[in-house]
């Protein structure tokens, strides 16, 4: 490199410096994956949703454009069927979720797992407990939504070893190819595509209460 273009090459490295510091700390779909829990930097209120690609159990496309929503959305992010704390928060879900549904409020569970493990991992208390809900599981074995949302994190190695002793069926998710998981989350985005509400706990063992979730979910129906 010649003398001349130094400068102009180290004006370039600090643009690019300042470009990935801002999509850091707004968890855009370009974050670098954080390498903790506790270093995500998840979308937040105001912000407007990402548009991402998820698969439903027959491994079909399913596109989230949160510029064409016909009514709020509530997702829902969790780790796996693997997850025994994922588990029972999906059966505690059943109280609350046909209320939510009842105002107005779709509501998507989006999980690590590939396709057609979305309810087959899922431990039998769990699928006897949704069972007749229409629960909507889909699949984001990419991590491509996770990242989106600024909520994807590289899982520890006690981690990948223990969901490789699940079996082999778990050798396709996110966690297996691509060491990489999501912190377990809930986003309300309203018909405008905006994030109206969200909750985000590094700790995997916490997650939202469903009185909460109904109450954030009756608060946005109102506001809609």
């Amino acid at each position: 490199m010649t003398r001349s273009l130094i400068p102009v090459a180290l004006a370039a490295a600090l643009i690019l410096s300042l470009v990935c510091s801002t999509a850091i700390r707004h968890g855009h779909a370009d974050v670098p994956i954080a390498e903790s829990a506790d270093q995500v930097q998840p979308l937040g209120v105001g912000d407007p949703a990402p548009r991402f690609v998820v698969a439903a159990v027959d491994s079909s496309p399913v596109d989230f454009d949160p510029q064409s929503l016909d009514k709020p959305v509530m997702l829902m992010v969790f780790r796996g069927g693997w997850c025994p704390y994922c588990n029972v928060y999906l059966s505690e879900m059943r109280h609350v979720i046909p209320e939510i549904r009842s105002l107005g409020i779709d509501v998507l569970f989006l999980s690590g797992d590939r396709p057609e493990l979305l309810y087959e991992s899922l431990e039998h208390q769990a699928q006897e407990d949704i069972a007749g809900l229409d629960y909507t599981i889909l699949s984001d074995a990419d991590a491509q939504a996770a990242i989106a949302l600024g909520i994807a994190f590289r899982a520890s190695q006690r981690t990948i070893d223990y969901v490789n002793k699940k079996g082999d069926g778990y050798a396709e998710s996110s966690l297996a190819r691509h060491g990489v998981l999501p912190v377990p989350a809930v986003f309300a985005i309203g018909r405008d595509g905006v994030i109206a509400f969200t909750h985000v706990n590094p700790d995997y063992k916490v997650r939202l209460p469903a009185d909460e979730l109904l109450a954030a979910a009756r608060a946005i129906a109102a506001a809609d």
